[in-house]
């Protein structure tokens, strides 16, 4: 954990992509146990800062401190951040031809072992499990990762991974995207598994509903790459009947104050 007891911790984030400012100084702790959902519209800035965080190089952080379990995230690369614990799930999964689901998990699963020869042991057995958790088809274990799956199938392996790899952090960049009610409910579950007292989930979404299945502990609304309202699951609710435009109006009248 962090020196304040947070698992991740954000000091006024700056993010730039192509010499644009996109994310213009988030401020955010995470402490175990936790789920925090950030919602808003198109272009706010909310997979900005979920690729930067993961280190995506199309995402530059310009300016603040962000860290992880008392780690300077941004002094590390994408393949440091994640054997700290941090773990992304991808709004747009790409395929890896050649490279199997299972041999990709096994290399992953031994690499955040940190030398508990347990969890490498117990793999074959785990992964069955967590096919079967998620409800996936045992075969897609020698199947190319991503290659021919379709929206639903490639939202479930990023699942599996999350499940498989048991990260501190865990960022789920619209996860519910593409999902029809059954899978959403299969994919919830299963982030309702991973979710646990140790580890922190920080949910990036546009709508409501896959809060019904994950309840968060806040929510937080983002514009115009900033933070302009947070408040409990009654928040979600209520821009999932009101929409964006009051809080478009009410950080309206703040600014004019």
């Amino acid at each position: 954990m962090t020196k304040n007891g947070s698992i991740l911790s954000l000091r006024n984030i700056h993010v730039e992509v192509e010499g644009k400012e996109v994310v213009k100084g988030v401020s955010l702790d995470i402490n175990p146990g936790e789920k925090h959902a950030i919602m808003g519209p198109n272009g706010s800035g909310k997979s900005s800062l979920a690729n930067a965080l993961a280190g995506h190089p199309a995402y530059t952080i310009t300016s603040g401190r962000a860290s992880i379990s008392d780690l300077d995230l941004i002094e590390m690369n994408a393949t440091e951040r994640s054997l700290a614990g941090l773990f992304l799930a991808f709004q747009y999964p790409l395929a890896i031809p050649g490279v199997t689901v299972a041999n990709f998990l096994r290399t992953a699963v031994k690499a955040r072992s940190n030398g508990d020869e347990s969890r490498v042991r117990s793999f074959r057995k785990d992964l069955k499990a967590m096919f079967k958790l998620l409800e996936i088809d045992e075969s897609f274990a020698t199947r190319y990762i991503n290659e021919g799956f379709s929206g639903g199938e490639k939202k479930r392996i990023e699942i599996l991974q999350m499940l498989m790899l048991k990260p501190q952090m865990a960022i789920l960049d619209e996860t519910d995207s593409g999902l029809d009610i059954d899978a959403l409910k299969v994919v919830s579950k299963g982030i309702n598994t991973s979710a646990s007292k140790y580890n922190g989930i920080l949910l990036v979404t546009h709508y409501q509903r896959i809060l019904d299945y994950v309840k968060p502990d806040f929510v937080h609304v983002m514009m115009d790459g900033r933070f302009v309202k947070s408040g409990g699951p009654e928040l979600a609710l209520q821009l999932e009947k009101e929409g964006y435009d009051w809080i478009r109006e009410e950080s309206s009248r703040k600014v004019e104050v």
